[in-house]
């Protein structure tokens, strides 16, 4: 694949060479954490600590990339995204390799949460440059093709790493961290005269100016209200609830959930690149409506709808909404960009975190002291209320196709 600019073929043409390089990097990324994502636990409980405390290492990781986002924002605006880029993915590999080594549980809760530091630094940077290096006409595809590199290498990674696990615990740390070297050499060499959009606003000196003056903003709210629901119902509830729903209601053993998970992933990815292109050609606004749209809706059939089939379907009718809320807010955020983008980048990227963090927590505790419906239509109204927030925000999209509103 050639990444001169103009010579691109198939989903890469006419795209600049960035979209192609960061999807690349985005696949490697997921691959390598998906190869140590199911091998965590286990390796964790080798310590003698109890079922909860192993889980607690992922929550490390997680928690941290939240703490880190701003920061690592004001370091993307301070010294550019290619730089923060790859010191952000060393220092997931270095810690990486060194908690394959790990002596004790302290050792490794504490490599994971500087993992997770560094996770912050580098999705942060990468999203900004993917964000400032394409035209407004292009951002959607752009974004599509991007997400398609980390949804792909998420779902070859657990695959890998089973295998390698079988071997050895301890295996999949150090692999994902040598795997990094490939990535963090491309953000350091490969991408260093990449476009950098500078600080522009003198009060941004100050890490919440930005934020504040993105608030004030229709279309920043929509777009960050749609993130946090997609990471609200996709990544917390499905995550969370899904697989205690198959096993509770449906009688179903844990096989049923991964083929769930499959049919989710598959509309998910097969919904990228349409959405992409919808976002280009119709606008950001209907594609973030249609998707909050879509996703309540099959949160509703999974409260409703009986039976195995009725999971399913659920299911498929929620990845293909989650795929168009993949593409349609980050582009609408490119948009918007303008003096201190890291930092909006980063806030954007808490918004969906937030609702990761939030949705099993909220959901968790409807199942107990409600019903799994309930935790299901919860869901659906946080996507409503992102819905109406998207139907009353401006449209963003440049009329040229080569314009950049930003």
């Amino acid at each position: 694949m050639s990444f001169v600019p103009g010579s691109h073929r198939g989903p890469f043409r006419d795209l600049p060479r960035e979209v192609a390089i960061l999807t690349v990097v985005s696949f490697t990324v997921a691959l390598g954490f998906g190869i140590v994502a199911p091998d965590i636990p286990e390796f964790a409980r080798q310590f003698g600590v109890s079922a909860t405390a192993a889980a607690s290492v992922i929550s490390a990781f997680a928690l941290m990339r939240v703490v880190g986002a701003l920061p690592a924002g004001r370091l993307v605006d301070r010294f550019g995204q290619h730089a923060v880029m790859a010191a952000g993915i060393a220092v997931v590999a270095v810690s990486s390799v060194l908690a394959g080594f790990s002596r004790s549980f302290v050792q490794l809760i504490a490599l994971r949460g500087a993992g997770g530091l560094g996770s912050a630094m580098f999705s942060v940077s990468a999203q900004t440059l993917l964000l400032v290096s394409v035209p407004g006409g292009q951002r959607g595809r752009a974004s599509g093709l991007y997400s398609g590199g980390f949804l792909l290498g998420g779902i070859s990674g657990p695959a890998v790493g089973g295998l390698v696990a079988a071997w050895s615990l301890r295996a999949p740390f150090i692999i994902y961290g040598c795997l990094l070297i490939v990535p963090a050499a491309i953000a350091a060499l490969v991408l260093a005269d990449a476009p950098r959009r500078p600080v522009a606003d003198p009060r941004s000196a100050w890490p919440f100016a930005a934020i504040a003056g993105a608030l004030r903003s229709r279309a920043y709210r929509a777009a960050a209200s749609a993130n946090l629901a997609d990471g609200f119902a996709a990544m917390g509830v499905r995550s969370a609830i899904v697989p205690l729903f198959v096993r509770d209601i449906l009688h179903r053993s844990a096989f049923w959930t991964g083929i769930g998970f499959v049919v989710f992933a598959a509309l998910n990815a097969a919904t990228l690149m349409p959405g992409g292109w919808a976002a280009d050609a119709l606008g950001r606004r209907p594609v973030i409506v249609a998707g909050c749209t879509v996703s309540a809706g099959g949160m509703v059939m999974l409260a409703f709808l009986p039976g195995l089939s009725g999971y399913l379907v659920a299911l498929a009718v929620s990845g293909l909404g989650s795929g168009l809320l993949d593409v349609a807010p980050s582009a609408m955020i490119g948009d918007i960009l303008a003096g201190g983008a890291g930092t909006l980048v980063a806030s954007f990227q808490m918004a969906g975190d937030a609702g990761t963090v939030t949705g099993p927590v909220a959901a968790g505790y409807l199942v107990d002291t409600s019903s799994y419906a309930a935790a299901f239509e919860l869901a659906a109204a946080v996507l409503g209320l992102a819905a109406v927030l998207g139907l009353f925000a401006p449209e963003t999209r440049s009329r040229k196709a080569g314009d950049d509103p930003g």
